[in-house]
């Protein structure tokens, strides 16, 4: 079991990694045999940290909804991190090349809750009656931990990710805003495209086979611990498409057809000093 100790410290070396975007070692390395229940307390230390630097929680995602997803980390559940304000961009905005680490992009339907929710017990017909509406929205995704050990090739696994903070880091919003009952999230999808070049498409139903449910599950699992979804709260209910390497000076797009496009540019790094000195 990990210490209050180690738990703090595995906090704080995401923080700082996040703030120098330098990369950690896999904490499942470190810790041999951190279960999900460690994870979520290293991750909610680091909640707790970033709210003592004055962030302010805007909401929740929701992670590993597919089924490929959760094969290749031999899991069987969503995962789910914290949103905070300085996470949230307006759509078309440029991304500042010294923001992120190893950005990657994924097109989703984003839930702006009227009413609260909280579990235990929520169903997809609680998530729809407490929904102001849903949008389109892109998640900016970042891992602070890396992704694969260099020595002995170990990939980051499932207690990782979320320690990591679900690998949050941002969200863009965009599109036309829809009430919950208006449309059948199901066929709801979206084109991914890089600089005009399609990478990924996908549909609502690749989510849990509804976003809602997703949204439930949350709500559910937050009761645990005596939390809940608050009004006016963000929730990105989960990707439908596979994440997208974001490079320097990408430009993404997500045509969600009749529902809206949403949009980011990722700004071009400074190329190094060139200049020559001579004696």
């Amino acid at each position: 079991m990990l210490s209050l100790a180690e738990i703090s410290e595995a906090a704080e070396s995401l923080q700082r990694a996040e703030v120098d975007r330098r990369q950690i070692g896999l904490l499942s390395l470190k810790h041999p045999g951190m279960t999900v229940d460690e994870a979520y307390a290293v991750q909610s230390a680091w909640v707790r940290r970033k709210r003592d630097l004055g962030r302010r929680i805007i909401g929740f995602k929701i992670g590993l909804t597919s089924k490929a997803m959760q094969q290749s980390l031999g899991i069987d559940t969503p995962d789910s991190g914290v949103l905070f304000d300085d996470m949230l961009f307006e759509d078309g905005a440029t991304i500042p090349a010294d923001r992120f680490i190893q950005p990657r992009v994924e097109a989703e339907i984003a839930f702006v809750m009227k009413a609260p929710l909280k579990g235990p017990r929520v169903t997809v017909l609680n998530v729809l009656n407490a929904t102001d509406f849903v949008i389109p929205a892109l998640e900016i995704l970042d891992t602070r931990i890396l992704r694969r050990d260099p020595e002995t090739q170990q990939a980051r696994g499932i207690a990782d990710t979320i320690a990591d903070n679900a690998a949050n880091a941002g969200l863009i919003l965009g599109g036309r805003p829809m009430r919950a009952d208006a449309v059948d999230m199901r066929w709801m999808g979206a084109i991914l495209s890089r600089n005009a070049e399609v990478e990924e498409t996908g549909l609502g139903a690749g989510v849990l086979n509804h976003p809602a449910r997703g949204i439930a599950w949350l709500a559910n699992r937050l009761a645990q611990y005596g939390d809940a979804i608050e009004p006016g709260q963000i929730v990105l209910s989960g990707s439908f498409v596979r994440a997208v390497e974001a490079r320097s000076g990408d430009t993404f797009v997500a045509d969600f057809g009749s529902h809206g496009t949403v949009s980011c540019h990722f700004s071009q790094s400074a190329p190094p000093d060139q200049t020559a000195t001579t004696g």
